[in-house]
């Protein structure tokens, strides 16, 4: 009866538009270790959220004591990124992923509560879940050496999410691992942030400091971060299991257009809430925005911005501000070479 419940399950997954499906028991490997010694070091930088709830976070049986499995789900996100000024990661493209996996997790919660009379918890990326490692256990792939989940079908490109359930269901085999000795994504990062295989130190990443970090951007790593505006694919993009990426199927998660960079360093709160309403972008607030613009414009931006980056370098916004007059010096500087 299990597996056939199973089978019912997977089949409602897909009908849901998910991509990969898997089950992992509740007593699911986690590197807790590692984990601790990470958290132990400041390794996860501001994102002090992940110092809390460890009871629950390091023992999924916890979370939901009557639970008896984990079913983990992963959504394909992959699409071509749209050619202009300032990048933006992928995941972050189109719809805020939240909310459109969790509306598909709850109508799955709803069916298996009528269907098979089971009580169910959703989860996407915002409890106290190692979402990575349970989803390995689950078979949906294995954590390379950038620590981002790899699947054989979908490369690095799935949005995960989780159900805890009162139902019974027979486990999947954990993926094995097949990064070899390939080492790409860990000589690619532009700040070093992947220090060694499988380690990450969250206070270098790009994501981590055009996204989750509030203050200035350390000097040292504004140049490398290129034109990247809001979060960096660096390590995934040149995984080789993305050769067999396929586009996402799911419309909400298609590119909007955004106006040049230029523009958006000009806007108001409004403008900003308007333009990034039900985007990920929104979270980061005008102020951050406005930072992210200026470091991309300091590597690619031309004297035509200069008069903007000036306003923002004489506004209230102490923190665009200062990273307004970097990006003037450093457009002066290479027009003062271009011209020398």
């Amino acid at each position: 009866m299990s597996l056939d419940l199973k089978t019912r399950l997977q089949e409602l997954a897909q009908a849901e538009g998910f991509d990969a499906f898997g089950v992992a028991p509740l007593e699911a490997e986690l590197r807790r270790e590692y984990y601790l010694q990470w958290i132990a070091e400041g390794q996860h930088g501001e994102m002090s959220w992940l110092e809390r709830n460890n009871e629950r976070r390091l023992a999924p049986e916890n979370i939901i004591p009557e639970a008896r499995s984990i079913i983990c789900l992963g959504l394909n996100y992959y699409q071509p990124e749209p050619e202009r000024r300032g990048r933006i990661a992928k995941y972050a493209l189109g719809a805020d992923y939240h909310k459109t996996v969790l509306q598909k997790l709850k109508r799955l919660c709803r069916v298996m509560r009528e269907e098979f009379h089971g009580d169910q918890k959703p989860y996407v990326d915002t409890g106290p879940v190692m979402e990575k490692p349970i989803a390995a256990q689950a078979g949906l792939g294995w954590q390379g050496k950038s620590t981002i989940l790899l699947n054989g079908d979908h490369g690095t490109w799935l949005f995960l999410g989780f159900i805890f359930t009162t139902l019974e269901l027979p486990p999947d085999e954990p993926a094995r691992e097949h990064c070899g000795k390939c080492t790409r994504c860990v000589d690619a990062c532009p700040t070093q942030a992947i220090t060694g295989p499988y380690q990450l130190d969250a206070r270098r990443c790009i994501s981590y400091l055009t996204i989750e970090h509030k203050g200035a951007i350390p000097l040292e790593f504004r140049r490398a971060i290129g034109d990247r505006i809001y979060g960096c694919d660096e390590c995934l993009d040149v995984c080789p299991w993305n050769r067999w990426a396929r586009i996402t199927q799911e419309t909400k998660f298609a590119p909007r257009p955004y106006p040049d960079l230029h523009e958006m360093l000009g806007w108001t709160e409004d403008d900003f809430t308007a333009t990034f309403a039900g985007t990920p972008i929104k979270r980061a607030g005008l102020s951050r925005w406005r930072r992210n613009v200026c470091v991309a414009l300091g590597n690619i931006g031309e004297t035509d911005d200069l008069p903007t980056l000036r306003k923002i370098a004489d506004s209230d916004d102490a923190l665009a501000a200062e990273h307004a007059q970097w990006a003037i010096k450093e457009i002066e500087d290479r027009a003062n070479a271009l011209c020398g």
